[in-house]
């Protein structure tokens, strides 16, 4: 497993994917989120009426902007990467050789997901340290305990956003390619948003984290939240499994 892990971790670090995609996610959502504070800070009432709760130049508006953004397109910049760490395989032809390796494939797809789920969590951290500066930079002021609050939910929000696109793993295994893969994850970002507008958002893995964050915990039950384990959880088994009874020929 330590073997694999280091091969995947070397690939995703030295593909242009792997930069492309840290720097979306983090660069990304980071000056989308300055760009709605500077927009809150014109004090145009149609423009402060488009943004919603986060029309404040302070903490609370600005890191609501930054779960708003992360809950949408971080799902879809993680499951880019986790498409591509999948479906590269298939596409480059280099799936034929991890056949020839003495490991198991079910081996080399857990060995993805672990190194998938280290740099989610890494992009989680690197946009709230990357947040903090530009909030600070911006006069918001000194963090307090409410402010770290939220910067602790936006970790851990951006950490269950790459969680739910899980799917996206199998998706370009069955698929065999890394549009399969990309096609899911952009099913993923529309099924959390319609789940809810239909009311369902709580009970919806696909959304609950959102919700959770955007509401400081206050829309979102624990039972709720808990419900992303087993999604998750059924996703990792269904790749796995997918991974350890591949064919050539199929």
């Amino acid at each position: 497993m330590r073997s694999s892990a280091w091969a995947e971790a070397v690939k995703l670090a030295g593909s242009m994917v792997g930069r492309v995609g840290s720097v979306a996610v983090i660069v990304g959502i980071a000056a989308l989120s300055g760009a709605m504070l500077l927009a809150a800070a014109t004090g145009d009432p149609q423009l402060l009426a488009k943004l919603g709760p986060a029309a404040t130049h302070d903490w609370t508006g600005f890191l609501l902007a930054a779960a708003q953004i992360t809950s949408a397109g971080g799902l879809l910049g993680f499951g880019v990467v986790l498409s591509w760490m999948f479906g590269r395989e298939f596409g480059d032809g280099t799936i034929t050789g991890l056949f020839a390796l003495p490991v198991r494939r079910s081996t080399i797809a857990v060995a993805k997901l672990l190194v998938y789920a280290l740099w989610a969590v890494a992009m989680s951290l690197g946009l709230a340290v990357l947040l903090v500066v530009i909030g600070l930079s911006a006069g918001l002021g000194l963090l307090d305990a409410d402010v770290w609050a939220a910067l602790v939910r936006q970790v851990a929000l951006g950490i269950l956003t790459a969680a739910v696109a899980a799917p996206v793993a199998w998706a370009a295994t069955l698929g065999r390619s890394v549009l399969a893969g990309v096609s899911v994850a952009i099913g993923l970002v529309v099924i959390a948003q319609v789940s809810v507008l239909a009311g369902a958002g709580g009970w919806m893995p696909l959304a609950s984290p959102a919700l959770w964050a955007l509401s400081s915990g206050g829309s979102v039950s624990p039972l709720q939240l808990a419900l992303v384990v087993p999604y998750v959880a059924a996703s990792i088994v269904l790749t796995a499994t997918t991974w350890h009874r591949l064919e050539l020929d199929r």
